[in-house]
């Protein structure tokens, strides 16, 4: 008979393979595919934004192809995410049959609804910096395949936030456009919030003991607030107010 042997909390558990993950806890067995799946769905969902949100919202035939270009991406970083899963016995191909809305944690709050092309750009300058500062930690996740994996979707959310940060930046010339984005950003930031969750998670202080993340909660949100907000008083806007718990 297999047993198990725990890990203590003094230790730094590192997985390197496949293998190892089966032998690996439980709760931590648990934890990182919840994490990689919530990825995983949240680039194919990205993917169905840029080509039936975002292009439809496009101006011009350049920031058509521009849509086009990042739903590429977005869909590859789908399959990088079902890869990793496959090989722990995971099958995300259910996710592939799904719309839109169907896979959308957040379709209550409008996050993938976004109505004008303002949002559009809000939704990547904004939006995106939560996705990528949590990709960040992911490159250095004690699951070795994952954090290997994950270096390439970063290079290219650094790309689809620039693109965001253009067309605010665009609109941000004009006080119609200011307008706008400011309506955009009231609209979308508790959203953006709320995907950082519970503040008091003791699921995310157990995900930085097993090394699968290096903060908490409130600290990624805080971060992002931080970061963000400079963006938002570039652009001439005002910061929304934030509930913190």
């Amino acid at each position: 008979m297999t047993r198990k042997v725990a890990v203590l909390d003094d230790e730094l558990l590192v997985v390197r393979t496949p293998e190892e993950f089966h032998r690996a806890p439980a709760d931590y067995q648990k934890m990182l595919i919840s994490q990689i799946m919530i990825n995983t769905e949240g680039e194919l969902s990205g993917g169905d934004d840029y080509t039936m949100v975002f292009l439809p919202l496009a101006p011009n035939a350049e920031e058509r192809q521009v849509c086009a270009e990042r739903a590429v991406e977005e869909y590859d970083h789908y399959k990088i995410g079902k890869r990793i899963l496959a090989d722990i016995g995971v099958d995300t191909t259910y996710m592939e049959q799904q719309s839109l809305d169907e896979r959308n944690l957040f379709a209550d709050q409008g996050l993938h609804t976004c109505t004008t092309w303002a949002e559009r750009g809000v939704f990547s300058y904004i939006g995106e910096e939560a996705a990528l500062l949590m990709i960040r930690e992911f490159a250095d996740s004690s699951y070795k395949p994952w954090a290997e994996a994950v270096r390439t979707i970063i290079l290219d959310e650094k790309v689809h936030i620039a693109h965001g940060a253009r067309v605010c930046r665009n609109l941000a010339t004009t006080e119609e456009g200011r307008e706008q984005l400011q309506a955009a950003l009231d609209r979308l930031w508790p959203t953006f919030v709320g995907v950082f969750g519970n503040p008091n998670s003791k699921r995310a202080q157990l995900a930085i003991r097993y090394g699968l993340r290096q903060t908490t909660n409130a600290e990624a949100r805080d971060q992002w607030i931080k970061t963000v907000s400079a963006r938002a008083v570039n652009l001439g806007l005002r910061v929304p107010s934030t509930q913190v718990g």
